[in-house]
């Protein structure tokens, strides 16, 4: 990661995506980590920052390849992030010649796998079906929610709130996402996910993600969207899921959730010292 060593007016970053889901990454592993709250508002700004999904910081680690800890543009920190995790994933395989490298997350440790070129699948964990985990207010059916369409609930590290509908498309994302995301049953918000059954082996997708945003894809929504589908008895355990962004390959497997999709270096660049000295 050249482009990420350390530089003497500024800090350097990264800027990837997965599918059109976009991501800052600053390595922090031969420095102090320098990202607060506040710095992750102001380089998730669209206009007057860099703008991102999410913001992943990395640092060193003594269990697995690299610790990696994910901000949201809103300045809250998330569990997981599936799409970010195979980017990182690509960066280090590309840097250490490794076939499989493994990321420390909130989530656990992710091993990431090398499949063809940008190509990576990353092991995202069993998903968390009690409701304490997920987490919910209370104890309910987690295939059928006490919400209108019931929907199904899958933790991976994040909540996830997954309606089925006949026609994604017709859904006012923009309008209902943050209602779900404040509902009084998830009290650590949660992402909202609309699925269309296309067949048994596939799905349609759409995101309202936490923290205020719809994305064209989200790796963890869609291991989401795979487990709440499965159990719902409505698809097969392995599906690909096609998102705004393009296609996620998803097999809930008796070791985990493995996901597997394309990844994207965009550029490297550096935050000046002006732009991080206005940053309160």
């Amino acid at each position: 990661m050249n482009a990420m060593d350390s530089h003497k007016n500024g800090l350097p970053f990264l800027k990837m995506h997965g599918l059109g889901n976009d991501f800052v990454i600053i390595d922090a592993r031969d420095a102090e980590n320098p990202v607060t709250a506040a710095m992750a508002r102001a380089i998730g700004h669209r206009y007057f920052g860099v703008g991102f999904d999410q913001l992943a910081v990395l640092t060193t680690s003594d269990v697995a390849d690299v610790d990696v800890a994910f901000w949201n543009s809103d300045g809250s920190t998330a569990g997981a992030c599936g799409n970010a995790s195979r980017c990182i994933g690509r960066l280090l395989i590309d840097e250490t010649g490794k076939a499989s490298v493994s990321l420390r997350t909130e989530r656990g440790i992710l091993p990431v796998v090398d499949v063809d070129g940008d190509v990576v699948s990353v092991n995202m964990g069993q998903p968390q079906l009690d409701w304490r985990e997920v987490p919910l207010a209370r104890d309910v059916d987690l295939n059928a929610l006490p919400i209108d369409g019931e929907p199904g609930a899958a933790g991976m590290g994040n909540p996830h709130c997954v309606f089925v509908v006949d026609d994604v498309d017709a859904v006012d994302l923009a309008k209902v996402g943050p209602i779900y995301e404040h509902h009084e049953l998830f009290p650590e918000r949660t992402n909202v996910e609309y699925i269309q059954i296309l067949d048994r082996e596939n799905i349609r997708m759409r995101v309202w993600e936490r923290g205020g945003m719809i994305t064209l894809a989200c790796g963890s929504g869609a291991c989401a969207v795979a487990v709440v589908a499965h159990q719902k008895g409505l698809t097969e355990r392995k599906v690909t899921i096609h998102l705004e962004g393009g296609p996620l390959d998803i097999d809930w497997r008796d070791d985990g959730v493995w996901m597997t999709g394309a990844t994207q270096l965009v550029f490297s660049g550096v935050l000046s010292s002006d732009f991080l000295d206005t940053i309160k």
